[in-house]
């Protein structure tokens, strides 16, 4: 097999088993009152895009949501369909898309303190995307909304980012000896 095959196939199969490390982080997870459940999804969105960088995270991520989108149960609290991705905790299964890729895009920069927070600006910008579809759905004000899904997640998010970063060192250079 030539190398470069070699390394696309390993690759993809590094990218499958990302999908389903999210589908079962996803499941971790503990039941709040407004439908937003407190998950492991973040830490494993952003071990994703940390370890996997722009091609192969958006592979995996973009795989997870169509698999929920078509019914498979791997959104938070076994769910799946298209309606978790139009209903209240949705704008964060949209937003865990651009988290990933920011995840990915930060590995091109030198500086590990930028690469975090690249990573950190991601997870802004999930949770503005799920504050807003919750303040939608809801029919609730922005402040209302954020107070509700977001201030309360967001230091086990944050520290969640941060776990992740530091474990995809690790983790990329296990996988630099391997050739991935």
């Amino acid at each position: 097999m030539k190398e470069s095959a070699k390394k696309n196939t390993l690759s993809l199969v590094t990218a499958a088993l990302f999908t389903a490390i999210i589908a079962v982080c996803s499941q971790i997870a503990v039941p709040m009152p407004t439908q937003v459940s407190l998950t492991l999804q973040t830490f494993a969105v952003a071990l994703c895009g940390y370890v996997l960088g722009v091609k192969w995270s958006l592979a995996s991520i973009v795989t997870y949501v169509l698999l929920g989108t078509v019914g498979v149960p791997v959104f938070s609290g076994f769910k799946g369909g298209v309606q978790v991705l139009f209903g209240a905790s949705g704008g964060f299964i949209f937003g865990f898309i651009l988290f990933t890729l920011l995840c990915g895009v930060s590995l091109r920069i030198n500086n590990k303190a930028l690469k975090l927070l690249v990573g950190l600006g991601g997870l802004v910008v999930c949770h503005i995307l799920g504050v807003f579809q919750f303040a939608i759905v809801y029919k609730t004000d922005i402040a209302s909304s954020f107070l509700m899904v977001s201030a309360p997640y967001l230091i086990k998010d944050i520290i969640s980012v941060a776990a992740a970063f530091f474990l995809s060192l690790y983790v990329r250079k296990l996988l630099n000896k391997i050739h991935i």
